[in-house]
């Protein structure tokens, strides 16, 4: 198979290469060479896709199979689909649950409405930077087009820090503000997994529109945990804390506390969709046990989450240790 991924540096890009080459496809990467390395025997082609004539290198190429993760301004995700309209025989472009219009509802499923969203738009939301993306692949592919909706993306690489971030912090030891329940359950995919899954998904020439996640009860917040302690070896006793007590005391759901969404949170629904669909359809998850001890290998590897590629840098994600540590003594 001749491979080419739109990015493939930064987190989901760079597994999707890493699955290519594994496999002993021929693997391009097309972007603007600033950020990241490939790997010995990937094609790099250099480009500016929001630029005039950014998209000069994709022509007169030949692939079975493009994966994007573009996530700005859906115009140029359309203009990348028409220059490879002729040249690539199946599209997969990973999308985002966030697409959904109502977070809250549990069991949210392909045909669950979306955000309003315009394929030829140069701005907007997350939501709906995805949404506009998906009409405009689907616009330009058809049936050719797989679009996979993916929730919380867990995995060595990470570039965002949710699990990296829990891991140095028990890491650390001692009592760890656990947010409760333990058995709330947490729906991720392994970045890897989703990787395979679009990579056979695009040789077999897949298309439509799945949630590209685990199941609802793939594992639980004390099952993650459990992990983290065990990945690290650290002395860490978790203080399993009701989340109303954690709520009124300011602390904020999946940025303050990452991964955690506690039942009732206006987007729980994230973590309780309907894949029926993808799961028929081949994806496999690998246990949370191994997610976890893998990012704590590759983490003590590189020593810090990496930047993200080409994207503005998030701000600060977890607990601030001394406001954790008041929490814990009242």
């Amino acid at each position: 198979m001749r491979l080419l991924v739109l990015g493939g540096t930064g987190f989901v890009g760079g597994a999707m290469v890493t699955e290519g080459v594994r496999r002993g496809w021929s693997v391009t990467v097309f972007n603007r060479g600033l950020h990241g390395v490939v790997p010995r025997g990937v094609h790099r082609l250099r480009g500016d896709r929001t630029a005039p004539d950014g998209l000069a290198a994709l022509t007169g190429g030949g692939w079975d199979l493009v994966v994007d993760t573009w996530d700005g301004a859906p115009r140029a995700a359309r203009d990348a689909a028409r220059v490879l309209a002729d040249v690539v025989g199946h599209y997969g472009y990973v999308s985002s649950g966030s697409v959904y219009t109502d977070h809250s509802t549990v069991g949210l499923h392909e045909d669950s409405p979306v955000v309003d969203a315009d394929a030829d738009s140069v701005d907007g939301d997350y939501p709906q930077l995805k949404a506009g993306a998906e009409r405009a692949v689907r616009e330009v592919f058809g049936d050719r087009a797989l679009v996979a909706r993916a929730g919380l993306i867990l995995g060595p690489g990470e570039d965002i820090g949710r699990l990296p971030w829990w891991l140095r912090r028990i890491e650390r030891g001692g009592d760890v503000l656990a947010p409760g329940p333990a058995d709330l359950p947490v729906q991720y995919v392994d970045v890897r997994d989703l990787a395979g899954w679009m990579l056979d998904a695009g040789a077999r020439r897949l298309g439509g529109t799945f949630n590209a996640i685990g199941r609802p009860a793939q594992t639980t917040m004390g099952e993650l945990l459990d992990a983290c302690v065990a990945a690290t070896g650290a002395d860490a006793r978790l203080r399993w804390t009701d989340p109303t007590r954690i709520l009124a005391a300011g602390v904020q759901p999946w940025s303050d506390l990452p991964i955690w969404l506690p039942i009732g949170h206006p987007n729980r629904g994230l973590l309780e969709q309907d894949v029926t669909r993808v799961h028929a359809a081949g994806l496999t998850c690998r246990p949370v046990t191994e997610t976890v001890a893998d990012t704590w290998r590759w983490l003590r590897e590189v020593g810090a989450v990496p930047p993200r590629a080409g994207r503005p840098q998030r701000s600060s994600i977890g607990l601030d240790p001394t406001r954790e540590a008041g929490l814990l003594a009242a």
